[in-house]
């Protein structure tokens, strides 16, 4: 390892250190807590002082047991943190956050701290924790995409971005979800102590500075569950498994026996979304399956994912996923043996 970086060259040497306070639950995933902790703690180890004290704080005394197995022994409780002047508190997620109800007195603790601290916010799935406490109402925030859907339809206030790989509004911060928690302590210790810094920091710890593109090119949901009646779900059955075909409003209308403006109409308030809409939304989805298996070229997918061309197949690829569909096969794709 390259040797520590004076302090001076950063900030200043007689300035306190800022107490990062990273709130696990039992179950916790462990890289949403060590993830960002090592970008601080690298930050430290660039400065050659302890510009960041880092704290973990649980609910109650005693070691947590991780997703994984792994004991993570917390240094403070909630009921112990009256004077630790907390700088930036986090709330990590879990494989099963969604379906945790935080205790009143965490909540009424989220509530306090998160009115007093300089900034505050989660990491994938603990905005569930933020969003029990009523803190991310009419706030922009991102978390993982597989409990996306799950997260808006509970808290419906929630302006939520799924493809963010974090946010920032405000006093507020949340990240998309695991390693995404370390971009999004990076880009904290850039708010802090500058680009360069924080450039250092990405090229230690091999990660990207900015990285390219969002979460949903990560996306592997495959085929997007029929919703409605039974026959827009039919409809949509028939679209998935042939959306090479071309399909319009009036081709789907035809097939539920409605008129074109009947089905238009009812299919956006049963699905939630245009026709046309779902429609790209299965294209894309099918053009990622393709690409996953590494043989086949864009301009394949696009013909085989029923775009009329290269340049419309790209333009909604990447309004959809957030990079050009050479970009996801080079990342994405499967590399087999010959």
């Amino acid at each position: 390892m390259p040797p520590s970086k004076p302090a001076q060259s950063h900030a200043s040497a007689g300035q306190s250190a800022r107490t990062i306070a990273i709130f696990a639950a039992d179950g916790v995933q462990m890289l949403d807590v060590s993830g960002p902790m090592d970008v601080f703690a690298e930050a430290n180890r660039q400065l050659g002082r302890v510009y960041y004290d880092l704290k973990i704080i649980s609910e109650n005394p005693g070691p947590l047991a991780a997703s994984s197995g792994i004991k993570l022994l917390p240094d403070l409780t909630i009921d112990e943190t009256g004077n630790s002047n907390i700088d930036t508190l986090l709330v990590a997620g879990a494989p099963h956050a969604d379906q945790i109800m935080p205790s009143i007195a965490l909540q009424n603790w989220l509530t306090n701290m998160c009115q007093i601290t300089r900034r505050y916010g989660s990491v994938c799935s603990g905005a569930f924790f933020l969003a029990h406490a009523g803190l991310l109402n009419n706030r922009r925030v991102t978390t993982h995409w597989s409990v996306a859907d799950a997260l808006k339809r509970r808290f419906p206030d929630i302006i939520l971005d799924i493809d963010a790989i974090h946010t920032r509004e405000g006093r507020l911060r949340t990240a998309a979800g695991v390693t995404a928690g370390m971009d999004l302590a990076l880009a904290l210790v850039n708010e802090d102590l500058g680009s360069a810094l924080a450039q250092d920091i990405a090229a230690q710890l091999v990660m990207f500075f900015k990285r390219p593109g969002g979460q949903m090119q990560f996306r592997r949901n495959g085929a997007i569950a029929p919703t409605g009646r039974a026959a827009l779900q039919e409809v949509q059955r028939w679209v998935s498994t042939r959306p090479d075909l071309k399909h319009t409003v009036a081709s789907l209308a035809e097939r539920t026996g409605l008129s074109p403006r009947h089905f238009a109409r009812l299919f956006h308030d049963e699905v939630g979304i245009t026709p046309a809409d779902w429609i790209e939304n299965v294209r894309v989805e099918h053009a990622k399956t393709l690409f996953h298996d590494g043989n086949f070229a864009p301009k394949q997918v696009a013909s085989l994912c029923g775009f009329n061309d290269i340049d419309t197949f790209r333009r909604a690829f990447v309004r959809r996923v957030g990079i050009t569909p050479a970009d996801y096969r080079k990342r994405h794709a499967i590399t087999r043996a010959d």
